[in-house]
């Protein structure tokens, strides 16, 4: 049986090819035009810039369009920028994907920085194929018996040891350079976290074009610093932290964790499975520290292929993201969190059901239902457990 698939989407070809062209080489040798697909540029052996097709052009003019000089000029800087923190361990959670994280693990051995550790927490897993395919990686196997990302993220933070940790998700790979561009990043003290740039590992069904175009973790080509001017300047509304990057690629001092606490486990143990992060990246904007996007610490991303697995994800997604308003609003006593959620959001919510009723049910707005539900539940969620302790 056929998904119902937006009306948008009707004419697009999947799988939708993506192009990965590399600006050292004759761009005129690609013949002779790029009719379809996602076009993303190279360069230093790093993605510099990309584009979606929507009529043939040809592979010089997409270049001069979309690669930005001050872009190339931050690959090239990165590339020659010399390493200083190597005390680093990535830490992975992983729940009944055991295929998935063999996939991943396999990316860790190319890495230009190796890692001091890979440590791999289990969160309850059904069986021991897991352990078994930390052991074939030689990685560390930790157990999280209680069900919830942020209850393995803290098991992991607290099996870690050394002075940075870098975080990736199973169902990603790692661009080669990824762990060292991330720790070229901290090159201030008062860099507390660092994101990456995490780009499409494929864009095979609908869900995944759907997801990637209106969902996705790409935060573009150029680095950017969120600092207390961000911070404050958000504050009537609450500063959107999710612009900050994604929680597949990110890295931390290991002592930040000390001073402001471990990720709250009221968020994604049930409220959603994206929050956490956000929240923490809030927290520390709070406390005054600075968090960055890095763009040349590149990985690809396997998005959820069917429609129905997308349907639950953005249930889980704006669940967890009003939740994490709530934590934050209780954390810092910011009010515009709470703005944010009683007017902001049902005015938004208002404009997009009214938008739907008149055109009908675009890419965009496909899974209305399940952003209004997840919100609803993600406020009832955390207000039942408002005196819970976080970690």
């Amino acid at each position: 049986m056929r998904e119902t698939i937006p009306s948008d989407l009707k004419d697009i070809s999947f799988p939708v090819p993506i192009h990965y062209l590399d600006l050292s080489s004759p761009l005129q040798a690609v013949s002779p035009s790029i009719s379809d697909g996602l076009v993303v540029f190279m360069s230093e052996g790093l993605p510099v810039g990309q584009t979606y097709i929507e009529r043939p052009e040809t592979a010089v003019a997409l270049a001069e369009r979309v690669v930005q000089p001050d872009t190339l000029a931050h690959a090239r800087e990165i590339t020659q920028t010399p390493l200083r923190n190597r005390d680093v361990s990535i830490l992975i959670c992983t729940k009944d994907r055991p295929d998935q994280l063999r996939r991943c693990l396999a990316s860790i051995p190319e890495q230009s920085l190796r890692p001091i550790d890979i440590i791999v927490v289990d969160n309850a897993s059904a069986g021991d194929e897991t352990r078994r395919v930390v052991e074939e990686a030689g990685a560390t196997y930790v157990r999280e018996d209680r069900v919830g990302l942020d209850y393995a993220r803290n098991a992991a933070l607290r099996a870690a040891t050394t002075e940075f940790v870098a975080f990736t998700d199973d169902d990603v790979v790692l661009h080669e350079r990824w762990l060292e561009n991330l720790m070229k990043a901290f090159d201030r003290p008062d860099i507390a976290c660092v994101t990456g740039l995490v780009l499409p590992g494929e864009l095979a069904t609908p869900a995944q074009f759907i997801f990637e175009k209106h969902w996705g973790f790409g935060r573009g080509y150029i680095r950017q610093d969120f600092n207390q001017d961000f911070y404050v300047s958000h504050a009537r509304y609450g500063a959107p932290v999710w612009t900050i990057g994604a929680g597949a690629s990110q890295a931390f001092r290991r002592k930040v964790f000390d001073e402001i606490g471990l990720f709250d486990v009221r968020l994604d143990m049930g409220a959603a499975g994206c929050s956490g992060d956000s929240e923490y990246w809030n927290r520390l904007l709070h406390h005054g520290h600075v968090c960055r996007y890095e763009p040349t610490a590149v990985s690809w991303h396997f998005h959820r292929r069917d429609m129905k697995g997308l349907a639950r994800q953005i249930y889980q997604y704006m669940s967890g993201h009003v939740a994490a308003l709530l934590v934050q609003y209780q954390n810092t006593g910011n009010n515009g969190n709470l703005r944010r959620i009683l007017i902001s959001f049902p005015k938004y919510y208002a404009r997009r059901v009214r938008r739907r009723l008149r055109k009908g049910a675009t890419s965009n707005d496909f899974f209305l239902k399940q952003e209004v539900l997840g919100s609803v539940n993600g406020a009832l969620y955390v207000l039942r457990r408002w005196k819970m302790r976080a970690w």
